[in-house]
């Protein structure tokens, strides 16, 4: 099957893209490159450079569906420029809707965010929760959420929306370098690296055990995984969600200390103060992932994580 990919130059982008070429599937990656890496685009894809407003220039009824990354997904950023996160993620993804019922493309998995959620009432998220998203990053991608709900109601669109947790590893060649970084394993490697002096913790006084936030983080190649089940999964008229995680969390002191075992490197932390809208906990329910998608994370430990995450990073680092 052919697929288009948007925003597969960028971290979850690519590694579900070369999932999709190892499946034996036809891909065309559509990346503006305006985040993502022209090498991140795997060998044996399609690649142009463009904007999601002119999927309509490429797509045609060839294409057996669309998964779509291509975002802004800056949680500071979307506070100080909300404009831009409404502009580029709900009229680029209304284009893209646009685009595909022009051309008779049915199929839709929507990379969406736990951040629709906001401050959770309880532990682990539903599906079912209140979404009171609290930035205009995760606002932009509720409303998202609720165009693909209309299209799919109102033209059979076959949809489902995948709402990540804490994404982290790496896959062979293709692994996490935002620029600016703000994920936390990435951050404390670079530490390792020498190229930071110290990992700030942002507040150790939660009503967590060790008093750090506890983030739910799922390996993105169980993230991958879970696309192309839910490219099966997906029914015409159905705009089905889902939550990605493991079902269980890790603190920031785990993680700097998983960085530590499994880099052999001194990790310096600075405590700072508590970040603004930081819940404590944030860990998913992913039952309805197993239970519509057949979907079961194989790559939960957390030191495998960072370790592939860390092998990325060393690469990468040489490279450039």
């Amino acid at each position: 099957m052919k697929y288009l990919v948007t925003g597969g130059a960028g971290y979850v982008g690519s590694v579900v893209a070369q999932h999709l070429l190892e499946a034996g599937h036809e891909v065309t990656v559509l990346d503006n490159l305006s985040t993502g890496f022209r090498e991140g685009v795997p060998a044996g894809a399609a690649f142009i450079e463009g904007d999601i407003r002119d999927a309509a220039k490429w797509l045609d009824p060839s294409f057996g569906g669309v998964l779509h990354f291509a975002a802004f997904s800056q949680v500071g950023e979307s506070v100080v420029k909300p404009e831009k996160y409404w502009d580029n993620n709900v009229g680029g993804t209304m284009a893209l809707l646009a685009a595909m019922r022009e051309a008779g493309v049915r199929k839709l998995v929507f990379s969406s965010t736990a951040a629709t959620y906001g401050e959770p009432e309880q532990v682990p998220i539903l599906e079912s929760a209140p979404t009171k998203p609290t930035s205009p990053y995760g606002a932009s991608k509720l409303a998202v959420d609720h165009m693909i709900t209309g299209e799919a109601v109102a033209h059979g669109l076959a949809a489902v929306s995948l709402r990540y947790f804490n994404v982290a590893g790496a896959y062979g060649a293709y692994g996490e370098r935002h620029d600016p970084e703000s994920h936390l394993i990435p951050l404390v490697l670079q530490v390792a690296q020498g190229r930071r002096d110290a990992i700030s913790v942002y507040g150790d006084d939660y009503p967590t055990p060790d008093g750090t936030c506890v983030r739910d983080y799922i390996h993105v190649a169980d993230l991958a995984d879970a696309h192309l089940l839910a490219l099966r999964a997906a029914t015409p008229g159905e705009h089905l969600i889902c939550n990605l995680g493991n079902g269980n969390g890790f603190s920031v002191r785990q993680v700097i200390e998983t960085v530590r075992e499994v880099t052999g490197h001194p990790i310096p932390e600075v405590v700072a103060p508590r970040r603004g809208g930081d819940p404590a906990v944030l860990v998913a329910s992913a039952d309805t992932a197993r239970e519509r998608l057949g979907w079961n994370p194989a790559r939960a430990d957390l030191a495998g994580i960072v370790a592939d995450a860390w092998e990325f990073t060393q690469r990468i680092t040489k490279e450039h």
